[in-house]
């Protein structure tokens, strides 16, 4: 029987209560695994990895006051060592691309067998990546020659609000017709032909977020 120490330590980081239990019970009736804390924020996943250092982190991106790439890029400042495998319903290029360039090396999306998230528990722990073969495919789509600025991010961010040029100039502290500007290269850019075609291409990559 594996000892408590030789098991792989678990930190389980989403917003919701019931996925957090239903991912622990997987994981805690394995006999090489245990789930060592639950976090259902940014900051709290913060505290607790200091105080737990888990062997994987099993990291949500969508939570109530940070996203989970901006965590991880938190955590790895000050422990550049830590595994984290993502677990979450977002699986757009840009989401899948921001995740492991923050440094997981893991990305799963909620509604694979538990078998998968099981190999990647495992296979991240020691040392490898796991990337299942949809996921790299997604990935693969992205195209970094069409890459937006972080301006252009902003006016997306807004223009999927749904706020006209003359509220994003003002938001911004910049001119309208720099936003229309803005908006002609966001539109070529992401190959489409109007605002609606724009948001919705950039919330099915993962560009925004509503």
């Amino acid at each position: 029987m594996t000892s408590m120490k030789n098991k792989i330590h678990v930190l389980i980081v989403d917003d919701h209560p019931i996925v957090r239990m239903g991912i622990s019970g997987i994981v805690d009736s394995q006999s090489d695994m245990f789930v060592a804390g639950h976090a259902a924020n940014g900051r709290e996943a913060i505290l607790l990895f200091e105080q737990l250092s888990p062997d994987v982190t099993l990291m949500d991106l969508r939570l109530p006051d940070m996203g989970g790439v901006q965590v991880i890029r938190n955590i790895r400042i000050r422990h550049p060592d830590a595994k984290f495998l993502v677990l979450t319903t977002y699986d757009g290029d840009e989401n899948i691309f921001q995740a492991l360039q923050a440094g997981a090396v893991g990305y799963l999306v909620k509604g694979m067998s538990h078998e998968v998230l099981l190999n990647g528990l495992r296979q991240v722990h020691q040392g490898g990546q796991y990337v299942p073969s949809e996921i790299a495919q997604r990935l693969n789509q992205r195209n970094p020659q069409a890459e937006l600025s972080g301006r252009e991010r902003q006016v997306l961010a807004l223009m999927a609000q749904g706020s006209s040029n003359k509220v994003i100039a003002h938001a911004l502290g910049i001119k309208e017709i720099t936003v229309k500007q803005h908006v002609s290269v966001i539109l070529a850019q992401l190959n489409v032909e109007d605002r609606t075609q724009a948001v919705l291409m950039a919330l099915r990559r993962g560009l925004v977020h509503l």
